[in-house]
């Protein structure tokens, strides 16, 4: 690839350094109280893992606010609930423990992300900290922090995420679309599919 950026040292001199000292030093090992203060109101975060060969996976998690428990600053617990028993991030973390998560707020800018290590547990009283509807998950992660910050709003911005101007659904493809593409499905299976997830929205939530 004729334009391929190679070395940290290209990149740099593309790009320049970090625009302020504080950009660098952002970066904590703990999770502090602001720090605290947005997971706990977070819905939602991305769990990106990967495994031995180093292929990567990202995988959406959310509940109510409150969902990821900050045990200590070093500490936090993520519940596994029901899916689809495909295991990605759990097989990924059983064979090599790093990871990063990415929480988010809807209607705020900033972000924040948490790079550490994580075991697969199935600790009762980690577990019982996360029960919905008297439902208890069958599994955690429960993830030692390394590092953590509050990330800008840029992203955020460009995108226009919680602003209506791209919100459009027309033409988004559906679940069962998305999965079988690839496939040369008859319609009577199509519609299996179609049905089978539906369902599972239902009945397999908690």
């Amino acid at each position: 690839m004729t334009h391929e950026i190679k070395t940290k040292k290209a990149l740099r001199e593309l790009l320049g350094d970090p625009v302020h000292e504080l950009v660098v030093v952002k970066t904590t090992p703990v999770i502090t109280a602001p720090l605290r203060r947005y997971i706990e109101r977070s819905p939602f975060v991305c769990l990106a893992t990967y495994d031995i060969d180093g292929n990567c996976d990202l995988s959406p998690r959310g509940d109510p606010p409150g969902f990821v428990k900050i045990l200590d600053e070093k500490t936090v617990f993520l519940p596994e609930r029901p899916g689809n028993k495909r295991l990605d991030s759990a097989i990924n973390i059983i064979q090599q423990p790093h990871l990063s998560l990415l929480f988010m707020i809807p209607g705020t800018l900033e972000t924040v992300r948490v790079n550490g290590t994580g075991v697969m547990t199935t600790d009762p009283e980690l577990l019982s900290l996360c029960a919905v509807n008297g439902k208890i998950p069958e599994l955690g992660i429960l993830i030692t922090v390394g590092e953590a910050l509050g990330h800008c709003s840029k992203a955020l911005r460009r995108s226009k995420l919680w602003e209506s101007d791209y919100a459009s659904q027309d033409g988004v493809p559906s679940l069962t679309e998305l999965m079988t593409g690839h496939l040369n499905l008859d319609t009577a299976l199509i519609a299996e599919l179609d049905e089978g997830i539906d369902n599972d929205v239902l009945t397999r939530m908690y």
